[in-house]
């Protein structure tokens, strides 16, 4: 398990932006707000993340445990808790997912599925070697990029990097995203002022 701050999502957001009250209508400003979240079984060679419980935008409270993963080249999602090595088809139809192999490098895509069957049948992620701060999901994924990164003779990452890196990024999106969500679904509206615009402020509207 790993905790982290805030998140959600689900379909791609229409709003009004930047909308006058006295000089523009919000059908005239239309702003799409594209939806962070994936199916993680769509995604290939990648690193996953989700709520261990639920969804970012069913029961997500912005402190709660996360899990993570990595998939193999059919979607399959590889990921440690205290059961030991999982490998998930279903589950993981929302999260946020970071490419970790480009397209065009058909070496390693080629070898990826045999890295990570052997990686994860080692000894070190037997069950009763979970431990929920020090030897977690997180720990078996980062692994696995660093292995990868060994064998591309290229420089590992310790966890603070590759968070920083490419974990937050998405993550800050994502919460965004979750705020513009939630207050839609409760409110049908969302404003936002702009100090630098007098006069003027955002408004993002549900679309009917």
């Amino acid at each position: 398990m790993w905790a982290f701050l805030s998140t959600r999502s689900a379909g791609d957001l229409t709003c009004g932006l930047e909308y006058s009250l006295v000089f523009r209508g919000l059908e005239e400003a239309p702003v799409s707000i594209p939806n962070p979240f994936i199916n993680g079984h769509r995604e290939r060679c990648s690193f996953l993340l989700k709520p261990t419980t639920g969804t970012f935008l069913r029961g997500y409270d912005g402190s709660s445990d996360l899990h993570v993963g990595i998939t193999n080249t059919n979607g399959l999602v590889y990921n440690y808790n205290r059961t030991g090595i999982n490998t998930d088809g279903l589950g993981w139809e929302q999260c946020i997912s970071i490419q970790l192999v480009q397209p065009d490098m058909y070496g390693l895509l080629n070898q990826w599925d045999t890295y990570l069957e052997q990686f994860s049948a080692a000894d070190t992620w037997l069950p009763h070697r979970y431990e929920e701060h020090l030897h977690n999901c997180y720990t078996y994924a980062l692994t696995f990029i660093n292995s990868v990164l060994s064998a591309q003779n290229k420089k590992p990452m310790n966890k603070s990097e590759f968070t920083e890196r490419f974990v937050i990024p998405q993550t800050r999106k994502a919460s965004k995203y979750i705020t513009v969500y939630k207050e839609i679904c409760q409110n049908g509206f969302y404003f936002v002022d702009h100090p630098d615009n007098r006069g003027q402020l955002t408004l993002y509207k549900e679309e009917l």
